[in-house]
């Protein structure tokens, strides 16, 4: 009898596990970050598909190599579209291109960045992009500016894989609305964003910084709740003057 109450615990203890990890593995869940309340408004917008000529620049240090980008024709296949984007697809028909001919090996990073930060409405959970990789284990950062305007980086993935691939970052609450990423304040009111996308940093690999390096950028897309904001009263007032 014990040993057969003992298997039956020792079997409930692995499917407890295997769905632990089937939690961790994947996208993370927008729902459980940061969640005080059941009360949420959460949406998926597409901040921006690189579609504009122009609007993202690219940098790196002249000592390391030189780097270039233009818009090129393509989309990831298994890219989901938008209820909004539905029967819009011939609005969307391009992707970033960037290329680094790299002069040396060494340790060094390169830039792209939006020509000006996008504000993202609400408070963001999540951000996510498309990459195309050309399995180098460089490593990609989003780069952000939080309600008071302080940078952070948050880590989005090696890019150590062939074709295209989405890569989601988590936008860490902030614990008392003071530290960390700061998205809404109750002693700063207002119709300012909270969180605005300045761009992407490439961590080298300085083994693999050799040679020329090619990667694909495509839907900038961002999890916000949006509760706050849609849960204000018709009659209520603006503080943005």
């Amino acid at each position: 009898m014990k040993k057969y109450v003992v298997s039956i615990l020792a079997a409930v203890a692995v499917v407890c596990t295997v769905s632990a990890q089937n939690s961790i593995v994947g996208d993370p869940n927008p729902e459980t970050i940061g969640n005080e309340s059941a009360m949420q408004a959460l949406q998926e917008t597409s901040i921006d598909k690189f579609e504009r000529e122009g609007s993202w620049n690219v940098h790196m240090s002249p000592d390391y190599g030189v780097i270039s980008a233009r818009l090129f024709e393509g989309n990831p296949a298994m890219k989901e579209p938008l209820k909004e984007d539905v029967g819009k697809e011939d609005l969307d028909t391009k992707v970033l291109g960037v290329k680094v001919e790299f002069f040396k090996r060494g340790v060094n990073s390169f830039f792209i960045t939006s020509q000006r930060p996008i504000p993202v409405e609400g408070v963001a959970k999540t951000i996510s992009v498309w990459v195309c990789g050309r399995n180098m284990s460089h490593e990609l950062f989003v780069l952000v500016q939080d309600y008071f305007g302080h940078n952070f980086e948050l880590y989005m993935g090696n890019l150590a894989f062939t074709g295209w691939k989405k890569l989601t970052a988590v936008v860490p609450p902030s614990p008392d609305g003071e530290r960390g990423i700061v998205q809404t304040s109750p002693f700063h009111s207002g119709d300012k964003p909270g969180l605005r996308v300045s761009g992407f940093r490439v961590d080298c690999n300085p083994m693999l910084a050799r040679g020329s390096y090619y990667m694909y950028l495509d839907d900038l897309r961002c999890v916000s709740d949006l509760y706050d904001f849609e849960s204000h009263d018709e009659d209520d007032m603006s503080d943005s003057w």
